[in-house]
């Protein structure tokens, strides 16, 4: 069975990373929630509060095929500035394995200097922080092992797309028909 590693931060995006949690596990994908806190309780940025199966510290990221960020801030700038956020990201994307960011996450990614020569999408607003990157404006992009996408809109779009890299396009295609999610045309 697949494994994802969803890391929350304080003031993480609900949506973006809910969402995420809970199509992959419709999925039959094993989705771990990771605080980077010291608690497991992690206070998303719209007063939602979310208890985490894991502290960070705790999981030994070698057995997840992929880990996610979702945006939202200060989640965002939380997550940029965990060493062990860092480090993990840094060592998933050396090893070839898969790193979904969302909304304002890509730029954790650009920070790490791991953005250069791909192609990548992020909230609009976020743009001007992502560097060496080419920016496309789509809702999802993949390049490589790097799964963006721009926001809370694009949150069902950025789940389906993880569910067809981990587990194929028939997969992503029956859980879109099960929400009844039509993709905009």
């Amino acid at each position: 069975m697949k494994k994802v590693s969803v890391l929350l931060a304080d003031g993480f995006e609900e949506v973006e990373a809910l969402t995420v949690v809970d199509l992959l596990r419709r999925a039959t994908i094993y989705v771990d929630t990771v605080s980077v806190t010291e608690e497991y309780t992690v206070h998303g940025s719209h007063g939602i509060n979310v208890q985490t199966e894991d502290l960070f510290e705790e999981v030994n990221f070698v057995e997840s095929d992929m880990i996610v960020l979702p945006g939202g801030m200060p989640g965002t700038k939380h997550l940029d500035e965990h060493a062990g956020v860092r480090r993990v990201v840094k060592d998933f994307f050396e090893d070839g394995k898969k790193i979904g960011a969302i909304c304002a996450a890509p730029t954790v990614l650009s920070n790490l200097g791991i953005l250069k020569g791909k192609r990548v999408t992020c909230y609009p607003a976020m743009e001007k922080e992502i560097q060496g990157a080419a920016l496309t404006g789509a809702p999802v992009t993949v390049d490589g092992n790097i799964i963006t996408s721009q926001g809370v809109g694009t949150a069902i779009d950025f789940a389906l797309k993880l569910i067809e890299v981990l587990s194929g396009k028939e997969k992503a295609e029956e859980i879109a028909e099960s929400i009844v999610y039509e993709k905009k045309k």
